[in-house]
């Protein structure tokens, strides 16, 4: 083919036409990344330039609008503007006795020449101190009624004597506690004021999702009205800070002198209350927690109506479901709450919830791990009959419950048993120092055997009682409780079972925390009578497919937890 010649002219136009299709490209990108770009009617084509645009100077430049998705919000300026005077510094002082934290007051050496000026300076001065000192603290709060009721953190004005709320236009208030609620660290305070004050409204935390706006501001290092922005970094987390952690996590920044300030969706409503942060050097560092106001709302409600709290209660210790006892008892996945035990006297010692039951829902809420149930109980109304579905006999079932009170159950809760005689959660959980997924090792001394008793053999605490030869199961010696057992191991009369009198090393049952004096009480949710019942229970279940034996242990005193031991 022959070559095709183009005059310099040509080739001069089209190079020029290529610069500016280019350039303009180039315009619109930078323009887009800006502001987004105006709309066009669907199917109209915009009009292209009769000839290559000259750069067009900013006031040239038209306001380009769009569907880009915002990059943020430009400006919180008018949002903040009518917020901050909601938003109170709190300020507490504490009379604190000068002894205590102190300690004696440096001493010469005997015989030291300096040892009477020494001794007369020191005496000087502190007897120039009187007998107290004030401790000062500074927190944030937020106005939620204009007649002057105030939220904060208990921790802001815990053991406070004297406490003054400052308001964003220097005027000052000496407020009063109205309640406090240290599971959740919220207190509600009163002022007096002349006039009706600025307030805010809870919104609804449930609503917001992760990377959507927030905006906290509060009183952060003594610097009043600061506002930062960032986003929800995370939801439900769990800092063990108290029973009902369900905390918002943001980015925005949080310092010291923000706890009880608020935090506000783009809606300027209150959808959390700052509480703590995360920061080894005690400054920001992207890492912050809020109560959600889900959570926050009822609380102070009931604060302010009562002065405290009035959470449901449901009488119950638990333990959560791990991946092996799920496995046992048939549930596809490790979720719900398993019932170790009922409290004596609770609301559903009336067998309505049963030692052995997976709590599934709880008034239409699902429970999918131990640590939902507290929450959703609490948060139900005292006096209030629910449903609450249950796993039982590998069947799902609905049973009826009357809640009680959890503040009237102080008795109830230490009669019922549980390890640290705590209610703090309307339910009873584990101690945390004990075995959290009853899984492990315990080391505690509940198997020892009572003062006065025989000591079990050195060998490992093992005995080998007369009553009957031991049945060896799952690396397990069982044996018949006989006075001679109980003795020996101390296990209280009114626990009743199949005794392990010995553990193999390095056995399923050995890792699984099972020792010489625990009690097998029920496997797969049926009551052991004999080592031999045992043994064929286990068969049964082998035989049936299952990977796991689900066990009730019952400790020396009668603490009931569930264990899952492989059956390989």
């Amino acid at each position: 083919m022959a070559p095709t010649n183009r005059s310099p002219f040509r080739r001069t136009l089209a190079l020029l036409a290529s610069v500016a299709i280019l350039a303009q490209a180039g315009v619109s990108e930078v323009a887009f990344a800006q502001t987004a770009p105006e709309a066009t009617a669907p199917g109209v084509a915009a009009p292209a330039p009769a000839a290559p645009p000259a750069p067009a100077t900013p006031q040239q430049t038209p306001p380009i609008q769009g569907v880009v998705p915002n990059n943020g919000p430009a400006s919180v300026a008018d949002l903040a503007e009518g917020l901050l005077d909601a938003v109170v510094n709190i300020s507490t002082s504490q009379n604190v006795k000068d002894d205590e934290g102190v300690g004696p007051a440096p001493r010469a050496p005997d015989g030291s020449p300096f040892q009477e000026f020494f001794n007369d300076f020191f005496n000087k001065q502190q007897g120039s101190k009187g007998p107290n000192h004030n401790v000062s603290s500074l927190g944030s709060g937020f106005v939620i009624d204009p007649t002057g009721y105030i939220v904060t953190n208990n921790h802001v004005i815990e053991g406070a004597d004297d406490i003054e709320v400052n308001f964003a236009n220097g005027s000052k208030l000496k407020a009063k506690l109205i309640g406090t609620d240290t599971k959740t660290d919220l207190s509600v305070l009163k002022v007096e004021p002349k006039a009706p004050l600025k307030a805010v409204k809870f919104g609804d935390s449930s609503e917001m999702r992760i990377g959507d706006w927030v905006m906290a501001i509060g009183n952060p290092f003594g610097f009043g009205g600061s506002v930062t922005v960032g986003i929800i970094s995370g939801r439900g987390r769990n800092i063990n800070a108290g029973p009902y952690d369900n905390f918002i996590q943001t980015d925005a920044a949080i310092n010291k002198g923000n706890s009880g300030g608020p935090l506000f969706n783009m809606k300027g409503e209150v959808i959390g209350i700052n509480t703590a942060i995360i920061s080894p050097s005690g400054g920001s560092i992207g890492i912050g927690f809020s109560v959600p106001s889900e959570l926050a709302s009822g609380v102070v409600e009931q604060l302010r109506q009562f002065g405290e709290t009035r959470r449901g209660w449901l009488g119950v210790r638990i333990q959560p479901v791990t991946d092996d006892i799920a496995d046992s008892l048939g549930l596809d996945t490790a979720k719900g709450a398993l019932v170790a035990g009922v409290i004596k006297g609770g609301p559903v010692d009336d067998g309505s919830i049963k030692a052995g039951d997976v709590i599934l829902k709880f008034d239409g809420k699902t429970v999918n791990e131990m640590r939902d149930l507290p929450r959703v109980v609490a948060e139900s109304t005292v006096g209030k009959e629910v449903d609450v579905v249950v796993l039982r006999d590998g069947k799902e079932q609905t049973v009826k419950v009357k809640l009680g009170r959890l503040e009237d159950s102080d008795q109830a809760a230490s009669g019922g048993g549980a390890p640290d005689g705590s209610q703090d959660d309307g339910v009873i959980t584990p101690d945390p120092d004990e075995n959290n997924d009853m899984d492990e090792p315990d080391t505690g001394d509940q198997a020892q055997p009572l003062p006065g008793a025989p000591a079990p053999d050195q060998h490992q605490g093992q005995v080998s009682p007369d009553a009957a030869t031991p049945k060896n199961v799952l690396g397990l010696s069982l044996s018949l409780l006989s006075p001679e057992t109980r003795k020996a191991f101390g296990i209280a009369e009114s626990v009743d079972g199949v005794v392990v009198t010995e553990v193999a090393p390095g056995s399923a049952s050995a890792e699984k925390g099972l020792k010489p004096g625990d009690v097998i009480v029920e496997v797969a949710q049926e009551f052991m009578k004999s080592p031999d019942a045992v043994a064929a229970k286990v068969k049964s279940l082998k035989q049936e497919g299952r990977r796991n034996a689900q066990l009730m242990i019952a400790s020396a005193n009668g603490d009931l937890r569930f264990v899952a031991v492989p059956m390989e």
